[in-house]
């Protein structure tokens, strides 16, 4: 399974950003998407999740609201719209993939990871 994150930038604060994540590869019929942040020095932030068969989500509580994650089955693409974006927002954002249904947010639980796209947000 492979997965191309793309659409880091910098924003302005209270400006939107999109984030998308192809995936590619093997399939399964049951698997997650997940979006996590890292900025240096700190551990990789959980942000949102959804299934890929039903499109149940989970948030971080610090995004709910703001962020929505949403998928694309045809493009095998999953989106991040990130809106109101604050500075401490900034980060890598990594998607990843796990097995299974459960919206989980240890990163630990995820099996294969993207890279990075950087989102700075500017005060």
């Amino acid at each position: 399974v492979q997965l191309q994150a793309s659409g880091g930038g910098l924003v302005q604060a209270g400006g939107p950003l999109r984030v998308s994540c192809v995936v590619s590869g093997r399939s399964f019929s049951s698997y997650v998407i997940g979006w996590f942040r890292q900025v240096p020095g700190k551990e990789r932030e959980f942000v949102a999740a959804i299934t890929w068969s039903g499109g149940s989500t989970n948030y971080v509580d610090s995004v709910k609201g703001r962020f929505t994650i949403f998928k694309d089955n045809a493009k095998n693409t999953v989106y991040l719209q990130m809106n109101s974006l604050k500075p401490e927002d900034t980060a890598a954002y990594y998607c990843a993939t796990r097995f299974g249904y459960g919206l989980r947010s240890r990163a630990d639980e995820y099996v294969y990871w993207g890279q990075g796209t950087q989102v700075t947000v500017s005060s």
